[in-house]
């Protein structure tokens, strides 16, 4: 061949192309095309060299991006001509390290090749729970450092055999260069422990006692990808209701793991994409609406027409299932408010009360994930928890300002806020955001916050130039990012809370520009020092205004009312009739106080002692469930407006009730109005509409979607009022299924364009990408918002 007619092509391909078969796919490319050179994994990404043709370069190009790795998805490719060197073949290099910016795939679902050899009896992985290939299996909950090589993973201490060796060195098998790859000789194995670390058995022994217990009725907890979970059989409500009983979950949802989707099919509504979803890759828990036929028993939901269903997503699920046969309560493995165990014998210790089995294996998690859990709105995939299968995958964010010549990008670190805990990290255009995190209530809790920050920085040797964090001061993660900053010099960036989830939503559409962001949920820190929570605040290039909200009313007892529902009503009522309140024994809320309590709820009231004022929707929510009797207190955050939700049910009506806003003004510029003070948005006329309403005997339901109606003609008018096109929906209060859609649906026939959450949770596991996004404005040369 003459080597005046060949080119050699430099190739680097950032994006998730690690952990995937990238390399043994490029291999059997070039190969296949006469090529020549070498692939390596490198930290950034994967790079190439090949050596040959111009038309066979161009066609390698061509048949790279058609033809790559089902589960590899190729961010950027940058490919540079250069001079010939004369390479002899091609060959798989080993990998080097350097900066580290490669994505690290998360945890994935049994692929269809795997599956089928753990079920055949003539295949050396028959019934073997640790089977994986290049396409599926554990990934971010074994890696340890980058690239991602079996040294730097959680499988380093199992020395491959001679048959997993020749598979992991050959490039023509699936498993070439798959680092966990095991086989029953050489790989992890299972152990069913009592609760005192007994050892009861082994292998295929153990999973079948761990079957035979859940089919007693007992509680196992189960060792999976990225923790533990506590399974009993959901069609049995002793068993379900022990469970409650250990965990102190009164009434929360339990998720369900279903053998088949068969099965799902004849207990639940499922459509095409909830389909998909169920069996994609990273095979989260989707939320579904249940039939009248099916068997589980009604304390797995109490009073939820939906399930949290997930199919198996690894071998060892997939045979306990098949061998069990029928739905199964797999909920996390921890007690309430602590992250979820990852070790045995850490389980052994926090489970031992709840758990009368313990089904693990030697395989190390590196780092905690749970289940993430979907739902459909507007027929698109909407990411409540966002874990295992989607973390820590980064978000793609537009170049801002680039720093001045010579200086380094800036790498920021976000803490996040203190409920649905998630940290981000920012490295040049991509967001890494953590796995859900949990509430930082706990001891446990703020120690796995502080460990996940630890690990990030491990992986990807990062040292943060700034901290972004949330405005409010008590947050635990407020005051470790000031803690952190002060040890390492670097400056602090506190963004208020509303703000963060309008930037985290533009931020995963990559909008840009100015647009009306509406963000509702239960509690949110202000600028102003009181309690946000029904904001609609104009974004601009470089800051914010808040341009409206809803009216405030105050909290008897401040925090105690996301517990009790009555207090957000004994809030709004009091805005109505004041003192003369307590002298109207007929509303709901107040029968349910003892005496001696309304007294001290008047005191409070009247002197305005421990009653924070808020603007906040989730607490309306609250609120509006307690004055018709649906929840006066809760167990769990969210239950009253899961309930007033829930009401609708079948229900259409178009009906709404009134509400009221100041007179715009006609004079005025549209710059000149969003300088006002913002509007305030008066709920009053539809507060005792539904008093009268309820008196009058009218349905929950009838009342609950009138509800519902009248926060969407609020947003409408308020769309109409700012005029900007693009309208951002935000905060937790948009997990809810009929506001959303309804929102969309009214604003697009208005003539807006909505953006709602899909990719990122829309609650507070959404806020440290929004964090990330207002602090590189700051830097960029931001200004300060405005209140």
């Amino acid at each position: 061949m003459n080597v005046a007619f060949q080119q050699r092509l430099q190739i680097v391909i950032q994006g998730a192309v690690q952990g995937v078969g990238f390399r043994p796919f490029i291999y059997r490319l070039a190969t296949e095309l006469g090529l020549v050179g070498w692939v390596n994994n490198s930290a950034q990404g994967v790079v190439i060299e090949v050596e040959g043709s111009r038309s066979q370069l161009d066609t390698f190009l061509l048949r790279l991006d058609q033809e790559k790795p089902p589960r590899s998805h190729i961010q950027s490719l940058e490919a540079s001509c250069l001079n010939p060197v004369g390479y002899a073949a091609f060959e798989i290099r080993a990998s080097v390290v350097g900066e580290k910016t490669a994505i690290v795939l998360p945890d994935l679902s049994t692929c269809p090749d795997c599956l089928q050899e753990i079920f055949d009896p003539t295949n050396r992985r028959y019934r073997y729970p640790f089977t994986n290939c290049t396409n599926c299996g554990p990934r971010f909950s074994i890696l340890e450092a980058l690239p991602y090589d079996r040294p730097n993973t959680t499988m380093q201490r199992f020395k491959l055999c001679q048959h997993c060796q020749t598979e992991y060195e050959n490039p023509l098998d699936r498993r070439f260069h798959a680092q966990p790859n095991a086989c029953p000789h050489c790989g992890p194995h299972l152990e069913l422990w009592s609760q005192t670390s007994e050892l009861l058995a082994s292998d295929d022994n153990a999973l079948n006692m761990a079957a035979d217990a859940i089919r007693q009725g007992k509680i196992v907890a189960i060792k999976g990808i990225g923790g533990f979970h506590l399974c009993v059989d959901a069609r049995n409500e002793k068993a379900v209701q022990r469970l409650r009983q250990a965990k102190h979950r009164e009434a929360k949802p339990f998720a369900l793991m279903y053998p088949s989707m068969a099965s799902i099919k004849a207990h639940c509504e499922v459509s095409e994409l909830e389909a998909q979803l169920l069996r994609s890759p990273a095979a989260p828990i989707v939320l579904l609406h249940k039939l009248s036929a099916s068997s589980v028993t009604p304390s797995v939901a109490p009073n939820n027409p939906s399930l949290g269903i997930m199919l198996p997503y690894t071998p060892l699920h997939h045979l306990l299932m098949a061998d069990l046969g029928f739905p199964v309560v797999t909920t996390s493995g921890n007690c309430v408010d602590e992250p979820i165990c990852t070790n045995e014998h850490e389980a052994i210790q926090r489970l031992e009360t709840i758990a009368d089995r313990f089904l693990v294996h030697n395989r190390e998690i590196a780092r905690p994930v749970d289940d993430s859990i979907v739902r459909v709105l507007m027929g698109q995939e909407t990411v409540l928890r966002r874990a295992r299968g989607y973390a820590p995958l980064p978000i793609r964010i537009r170049s801002h300002t680039p720093p001045p010549p010579h200086s380094p990008t800036p790498h920021l670190l976000a803490v996040g806020a203190h409920l649905k805990n998630t940290i981000a990290f920012s490295i040049d255009q991509q967001v890494f955001v953590s796995q859900h995190l949990g509430d930082l209530d706990t001891v446990p809790a703020f120690e796995a916050f502080q460990q996940a920050i630890a690990s990030f920085q491990q992986i990807y040797d990062l040292q943060p130039t700034a901290i972004a964090c949330d405005l409010h001061p008590d947050y635990r993660s407020t005051q470790f990012a000031h803690q952190l900053a002060c040890q390492l010099q670097i400056p602090v960036i506190p963004v208020q809370h509303h703000y963060a989830h309008v930037l985290s939503c533009m931020a995963e559409h990559q909008l840009e520009g100015s647009a009306l962001g509406i963000a509702w949920d239960g509690t949110g820190y202000g600028s102003d020092g009181t309690i946000w929570g029904g904001e609609f605040l104009h974004i601009t290039d470089r800051n914010f205004q808040r341009v409206a909200h809803l009216r405030p009313f105050r909290l008897p007892g401040g925090d105690k009312a996301v517990r009790e529902p009555r207090r957000s009503a004994m809030g709004v009522l009091y805005e109505l009739f004041g003192d003369a309140m307590f002298e109207m024994p007929t509303l709901g809320p107040l029968q349910t106080f003892l005496p001696q309590e309304l007294k001290l709820i008047k005191t409070m009231l009247s002197n305005q002692i421990n009653c924070p004022m808020t603007s906040s929707v989730g607490r309306l929510f609250d609120a509006i469930a307690s004055i018709i009797g649906l929840h006066h207190q809760t167990q769990f955050e969210g239950q009253a407006a899961m309930a007033l939700e829930f009401a609708i049910e079948a229900l259409e009506t178009n009906e709404s009730y009134p509400f009221s806003l100041p007179r715009s003004p006609t004079s005025l510029k549209k710059s000149e109005i969003l300088n006002l003070e913002p509007v305030i948005i008066d709920w009053e006329p539809m507060v005792r509409n539904i008093l009268m309403d309820s008196s009058a005997g009218a349905s929950s339901s009838s009342i609950a979607a009138k509800f519902h109606n009248t926060l969407v003609e609020m947003i409408v008018e308020m769309a109409k009022r700012v005029g900007e096109e693009p309208i951002v929906l935000t905060g937790g209060c948009f997990q809810n299924r009929y506001l959303t859609e309804r929102t969309i649906q009214r604003l697009r026939a208005e003539g807006f364009r909505p953006y709602w959450q899909q990719r990122i949770p829309p609650n507070d596991g959404g806020i440290a990408l929004g964090q990330i996004m207002a602090a590189l404005r700051e830097l960029s040369g931001g200004k300060e918002p405005c209140v």
